[in-house]
């Protein structure tokens, strides 16, 4: 391990993104970065598991996907980038997401951000 990231693991809420976890996510990381692709979105609407095919992705990469696993999703490595690119296919926000990931529904984590009160 980088000896930069040394500890990192005992900061809650911390998730390494590195070269190992890119690696090791590298099929899952390109489903989510064709999601830009007219044609692969077409796929995906038509038929999920041929798109999951085409990526070779595992079981539980097809697991994490179908049950829109956002932090699971970033736990097991995949790029908060490219999953920008998912949510907008399933037609979530990042806050959505976030929510989400704080097993929080959006209304509830809004209440948490300080955000003046529009006039």
């Amino acid at each position: 391990m980088n000896p930069q990231l040394e500890g990192i693991e005992d900061i809650e809420g911390t998730y390494v993104f590195d070269v190992r976890q890119s690696v090791k996510s590298l099929r899952l990381n390109r489903f989510f970065w064709r999601h830009r692709e007219p044609e692969f979105r077409a796929l995906l609407a038509r038929d999920f598991q041929a798109a999951c095919d085409e990526l070779k992705l595992s079981d539980e990469e097809r697991t994490l996907v179908a049950n829109q696993d956002w932090l699971g999703l970033i736990k097991y490595g995949v790029s908060f980038f490219v999953l920008e690119k998912f949510a907008r296919v399933v037609k979530m926000s990042n806050l959505a997401v976030y929510a989400s990931m704080r097993g929080e529904t959006l209304e509830a984590f809004l209440k948490t951000r300080r955000v003046p009160e529009s006039a």
